[in-house]
């Protein structure tokens, strides 16, 4: 696996047997795939709709992409984008906050870190829907799986929104047991943390608000153990998170109001792959040398994006010819390219 040889390419029916069992995989760490075939099935669908771009974009697109081993011949991970968080409603979540209390006469102040609940996200557009095989996690794959999304949004930009948001799982155990949810949120659904999520089916219905509380909510008043896990991060999700810290995102701001876990948040404009990100003429090289890019093509439906060993030179990326094949390119053709590191 000590090679560069990936795809990056919009999922599609054909990929549905792979997808399911990506999503069993990871119960607990992916809430938009659900094991459920046919649901899978329709949300493949629906992505090939958006990056067809046969209806008009009104932000309820999704896009899903996955990744392909090409020495292996098998697809080891999946990627998506949704174009607007909550695009017929609102994107509950709690915004961090902290309170002063203090008494002149005693001699105390106290800073209280405090929960409230927002609708600040609607309209982002979120990150979603990653995974990677475990073996592939110590190569550069997970960052063409991650970061090849940017590109296709730097390309795009009138499909998605200014800003941009990724939700990340928050401690749970493997009975779907979180701390956060046991002493907050299932004093009000009155439910476990798997129905809720599975009868809300995302962020944006409108009990939500219904019934959790408006006011803030002191975080010293929760259990010891709820305490301690709110704004921490399920192991699965180090991977992913950790890169999208690298780009710039703020992780410090949000966090879910289901299990705690950050909710990273940016500028779309301000992300490391999209201000680093250069158009270039690609230049085929069989013997190519230099550093690790990620090299994605400038098309909508036939989007692919993979990662080579290129120089830059002026306005155009020396690059072995395979790679640029990888691209469905010809040599001379435009592409967008960025440094791995």
């Amino acid at each position: 696996m000590k090679h560069l040889d990936y795809l990056l390419r919009p999922a599609t029916l054909d990929d549905l047997d792979v997808m399911e069992k990506f999503s069993k995989a990871a119960a607990f760490s992916i809430r938009t795939l659900k094991p459920d075939r046919a649901r899978l099935a329709a949300r493949i669908e629906r992505s090939l709709l958006a990056f067809a771009g046969s209806e008009a974009p009104n932000g309820d697109e999704i896009y899903h992409f996955v990744l392909e081993d090409m020495r292996a011949g098998r697809v080891v991970g999946t990627s998506g984008i949704v174009a607007s968080a909550a695009a017929n409603g609102r994107f509950y979540c709690y915004r961090n906050e902290f309170l002063a209390h203090g008494s002149e006469e005693l001699g105390i102040t106290n800073r209280e870190h405090t929960l409230r609940l927002c609708e600040e996200l609607s309209g982002h557009t979120l990150l979603s829907s990653f995974y990677i095989e475990p073996e592939y996690s110590a190569t550069l794959a997970p960052q063409l799986l991650s970061r090849g999304r940017l590109l296709f949004i730097r390309n795009y930009p009138q499909l998605f929104a200014e800003r941009i948001g990724a939700e990340n799982p928050g401690l749970c155990d493997d009975g779907g047991n979180s701390p956060v949810w046991d002493a907050l949120g299932h004093r009000f659904f009155k439910m476990p943390l798997l129905e809720a999520e599975q009868r809300t089916g995302g962020r944006s219905k409108s009990f939500i608000a219904e019934l959790m509380p408006r006011m803030p909510v002191y975080v010293s008043l929760l259990s010891k153990e709820a305490q301690w896990a709110m704004g921490q991060l399920h192991p699965d999700a180090e991977l992913p998170f950790g890169i999208l810290v690298a780009e710039g995102f703020d992780v410090d701001s949000y966090v879910d109001i289901f299990d705690g876990g950050p909710i990273a948040e940016a500028r779309v404009a301000m992300l490391r792959s999209v201000v680093s990100a250069l158009n270039v003429a690609l230049r085929g090289d069989a013997g190519a040398e230099g550093e690790a890019c990620l090299v994605a093509n400038m098309e909508r439906t036939g989007f692919r994006a993979t990662l080579a060993q290129g120089k830059f030179l002026d306005d155009a990326l020396q690059m072995a010819r395979p790679a640029i094949q990888r691209l469905g390119l010809a040599e001379g053709a435009r592409a967008c390219a960025v440094r791995v590191t």
